[in-house]
């Protein structure tokens, strides 16, 4: 196996020397490099040297692209595709200077070696979160179900947003919020005196709310549920969870928007657990990678496993321990 690497590397590194004899030490090692006075520099003193340096990194890559190229062959037009778009996009954003930032940015000394790391990352993203997957349990998933997951809900809103300009002082801009929040108060108000809620919102939110998008429709949002508006809604999404069908909101819900009182009008049965546990298994896993900064590392060692790797070279092997556990402390502590 040694004997293969060395040989490998030789023909990429001198290229330029074939169909040369190639002279020999005294010992019988070949000879890659020669000196006019009778020094030579043997194909194992290279060998050694870069094994040392730098064939670490190299050898990983070559075993996680060997390793998932077969696991997902069906991702190699996707994988090629994405490297070249990304490329391509870095290309039209830095022009001349591309080279000269991913070698500063990634330690690539040309453009084709880091689209050879971006063809592999995708893999390798696609292998993380595929394990990350398989760590969420029945129970988890069972939890996030009961706790999480709820019918369609039917949301009005009246909108009221600060009136301060960019430039305003704090101060200016405290007052201006403070008006807009006693704003949504006084509706709040009215709405506690009504005898007909519904009726009673609709009126106030074609007279205040400044969402003109919905002002004249009673300030109907429609059936909403997580993912069905963009996250600046969150927060009011999260309150209208806490009512029930027919009830308002008594306090100020603040959104990056501004500020809103909201009526839950109705709402729907949920989903079957069948028909979402792969969706909770996703927002599951997607919690565990950005939770756990290890699960990256964890990964991609649990794949190389699997596929039976055995590193021969001792130094090596010793290496890619050693380099693992740097890795799991590094990100351990990232956290």
């Amino acid at each position: 196996m040694k004997r293969k690497f060395i040989v490998l590397g030789l023909c990429t590194l001198m290229a330029c020397g074939c169909g040369k004899t190639i002279p020999t030490l005294e010992n019988g090692e070949e000879a890659v490099v020669t000196f006019e006075n009778g020094e030579k520099i043997s194909i194992n003193d290279l060998y050694n040297n870069v094994k040392n340096n730098y064939a670490l990194s190299s050898l990983i890559n070559m075993i996680d692209k060997k390793i998932l190229e077969s696991k997902y062959s069906d991702l190699i037009d996707e994988a090629n595709k994405y490297a070249d778009s990304l490329i391509k996009s870095y290309e039209e954003t830095y022009g001349d200077q591309l080279l000269s930032l991913i070698q500063y940015q990634y330690g690539y000394q040309t453009i084709d070696a880091f689209k050879d790391y971006v063809y592999l990352n995708y893999f390798q993203n696609e292998a993380i979160e595929d394990y990350a997957k398989a760590q969420i349990t029945d129970k988890e998933i069972q939890k996030y179900y009961d706790d999480k997951v709820y019918g369609d809900i039917l949301v009005n809103h009246i909108l009221i947003t600060s009136k301060a300009s960019d430039d305003a002082t704090d101060e200016e801009k405290k007052a201006a919020e403070d008006e807009a929040k006693n704003k949504v108060n006084e509706i709040i108000e009215e709405l506690k005196k009504s005898d007909n809620v519904k009726e009673t919102f609709t009126k106030l939110a074609s007279e205040n709310s400044e969402d003109e998008s919905t002002k004249n429709e009673g300030g109907s949002l429609g059936y909403i549920n997580d993912g069905t508006l963009s996250s600046k809604y969150d927060e009011l999404l999260k309150a209208a969870t806490e009512l029930k069908n027919g009830e308002f909101s008594t306090t100020v819900i603040t959104t990056e928007l501004g500020y809103h009182v909201i009526y839950r009008e109705d709402s729907k049965e949920k989903a079957s657990l069948d028909e979402v546990k792969d969706s909770i298994i996703e927002k599951l896993a997607n919690e565990l990678l950005s939770n756990d900064g290890t699960i990256s590392v964890k990964a991609l060692q649990n794949m190389r496993k699997e596929a039976g790797v055995d590193i021969i070279d001792s130094e090596l092997q010793n290496q890619y321990a050693k380099y693992i556990q740097a890795a799991l402390t590094q990100s351990s502590s990232n956290n």
